[in-house]
């Protein structure tokens, strides 16, 4: 008898639904999962709800283990923590993260698969490719002691860089967000909060999360001379115009693209990097940015109203089992 499994697809513009799946049976080398969270990766998966990954992008925008082709119908996700039911004896139980999408059971091979350490909550774990994202963004960043930085935009990647950020020594971070519910994330994280009009002007890097040409341009205005903007937003097919021709030049500034698919050092690989995440969620701090859950049979209604805003969330977790 074949094994079913039940996954999440995107169908049509704002639309998608949960379809049977038939996973193959686990080979050598390979194991078997069982879904215990995944997460909604907010700002990409809502721009692949709404179809707005550009065609020149559809390769690159491709998610590890994604089926069907953008702009629809595609499975698509790559927050998932399980549990392995079948495989190498070392894996066998353990709890594991995988770059996979929202489905109630896979079948990858074993390198596919991180463990989970047993100091990190599984709940929590589905935090990985979001930790991994903002530290990539601080081995571009490159803050030093003492450094002055602000965060333009509360999201998941804002806030999971803005939790990192506070742990460096005499740096000053400030998170700034329009939204000022973000004030009580902030303080949780140990960072400080302004609204764009409060936010302090004389930072020497601005780290910009907020996918908004209004929040770039704002970025560029919070540095002092000589500083620099790492921009971790991704607008998908949106074009952004810039304020480059005021003090853009003779203040010296810059802007710098940091993107998780490439790793931000040459002495460290993607596996390095994600272990490196999933030890760094040992801190419970990071729970702060879990600020919802569903379960999997909600998630075609949760979807869409996570991309409208109807229902506001930082991370929004996904359970899965009984």
């Amino acid at each position: 008898m074949k094994r079913s499994a039940r996954a999440l697809w995107v169908t049509g513009p704002g639309n998608c639904e949960i379809r049977p799946v038939f996973p193959p049976d686990p080979g050598p080398g390979d194991v078997l999962v069982q879904t215990l969270h995944t997460a909604v990766s907010r700002g990409t998966e809502t721009l692949v709800l709404r179809g707005g990954v550009p065609p020149n992008q559809h390769a690159l925008m491709r998610a590890p283990f994604q089926e069907g082709e953008f702009p629809w119908p595609v499975k698509y996700g790559y927050l998932n923590v399980g549990v392995v039911k079948q495989g190498p004896r070392h894996l066998m139980g353990r709890t594991v993260f995988c770059l996979y999408p929202h489905q109630t059971e896979y079948v990858v091979g074993s390198r596919a698969v991180t463990p989970v350490p047993d100091a990190v909550p599984p709940a929590r774990a589905v935090l990985a490719g979001t930790v991994e994202t903002a530290v990539n963004a601080l081995w571009d960043a490159r803050p030093m002691v003492g450094d002055r930085i602000a965060v333009v935009g509360g999201g998941m990647i804002g806030c999971g860089a803005a939790a990192l950020l506070a742990r460096f020594p005499g740096v000053r971070v400030q998170l700034v967000d329009t939204d000022p519910s973000r004030a009580a994330v902030a303080e949780a994280l140990g960072v400080s909060f302004a609204s764009p009009e409060q936010a302090l002007r004389d930072n020497d890097r601005v780290l910009h999360a907020s996918a908004s040409e209004a929040g770039l341009a704002l970025s560029l205005e919070l540095l002092a001379p000589e500083g620099e903007v790492v921009e971790l937003s991704w607008y998908g097919d949106r074009r952004v115009s810039l304020p480059l021709g005021e003090a853009f030049h003779s203040r010296r500034l810059r802007i710098r693209g940091s993107q998780v698919g490439t790793v931000a050092r040459p002495d460290r690989d993607h596996a390095q990097r994600l272990a490196l995440s999933l030890e760094l969620l040992a801190d419970p701090v990071f729970d702060a940015l879990i600020t919802g859950s569903s379960r999997f049979e909600e998630l075609p209604e949760v979807l869409p109203r996570l991309a409208d805003g109807s229902l506001p969330a930082l991370c929004h977790r996904i359970d899965y089992g009984a």
